[in-house]
């Protein structure tokens, strides 16, 4: 990107009160890549990297970064987040499971949630489909997978019927937590440290219904790796992601 551009997220989407949605703020970083995230070693990928907690309803400013990426900065030249050109991420993604499945799965969540839920954007138990991308996965039966079935309400996309970039990437970002949750045992309050992801191709059917899942990569002490994607409700994968999570400190 070229000079300073300032941003203002809007606290309707935070992820915990007061910061905002990470993978929101991974795709607006994402898509002021565009043109340098091409020439990356797997064309297409953008690795974002948060420093801080970026804040919901406060300006702040979107620069140019080294070798062509952007970096996020607070009021006081702070780094909050850096984006940057990255390989694709690495290992095969799972075949999708099935609408059926899926849909399954977020109907368990909603029935027993675990503990801590936020009131997050991304997987807020509270938000209706027209004010959150409602990402409640649960277990998958038989496979080693959390999944949701979604619908975006038309006040969620654009003018053409399309997704946005920035909620493609916010339905790889909470479905990364709720695997760490559900598939290994962690608590409440996880963070994403960084988002490596891959846009395979524009969501133009999210009426049509979306399948957003996520597998475990492995943990070691506070550190759970994940891997996200999202795929149309027939199983066409349109994006995938790899996700580093970091838990909160245990008393």
């Amino acid at each position: 990107m070229n000079g300073i551009e300032t941003i203002t997220v809007a606290e309707r989407l935070h992820g915990y009160p007061g910061v905002a949605f990470g993978g929101y703020v991974a795709g607006l970083l994402a898509a002021r890549m565009a043109g340098v995230a091409d020439t990356a070693a797997d064309a297409g990928a953008v690795r974002v990297d948060f420093r801080r907690p970026v804040p919901t309803g406060t300006p702040v400013r979107a620069v140019a970064g080294p070798d062509g990426g952007v970096e996020l900065l607070d009021g006081d030249g702070g780094l909050l987040a850096t984006a940057t050109a990255a390989p694709a991420p690495a290992g095969e993604v799972p075949l999708p499971p099935s609408w059926a499945e899926a849909s399954k799965a977020a109907d368990a969540y909603r029935a027993d949630p675990p503990g801590g839920e936020a009131g997050c954007f991304g997987c807020g138990l509270d938000r209706t489909p027209a004010t959150g991308l409602r990402l409640h996965c649960g277990r998958v039966p038989g496979r080693e997978l959390v999944a949701t079935a979604w619908r975006p309400e038309p006040e969620l996309l654009g003018p053409d019927g399309v997704l946005p970039p920035e909620l493609a990437w916010g339905a790889l970002d909470c479905p990364g937590n709720a695997a760490g949750r559900l598939l290994d045992g962690g608590p409440a309050g996880a963070v994403t440290a960084s988002l490596t992801g891959r846009l395979l191709r524009p969501v133009v059917r999210a009426s049509d219904g979306l399948i957003s899942y996520a597998w475990l990569l492995g943990s070691e002490g506070r550190k759970c790796r994940v891997g996200t994607a999202l795929a149309t409700a027939d199983g066409e994968l349109c994006a995938h992601a790899e996700a580093l999570w970091i838990r909160p400190r245990q008393p």
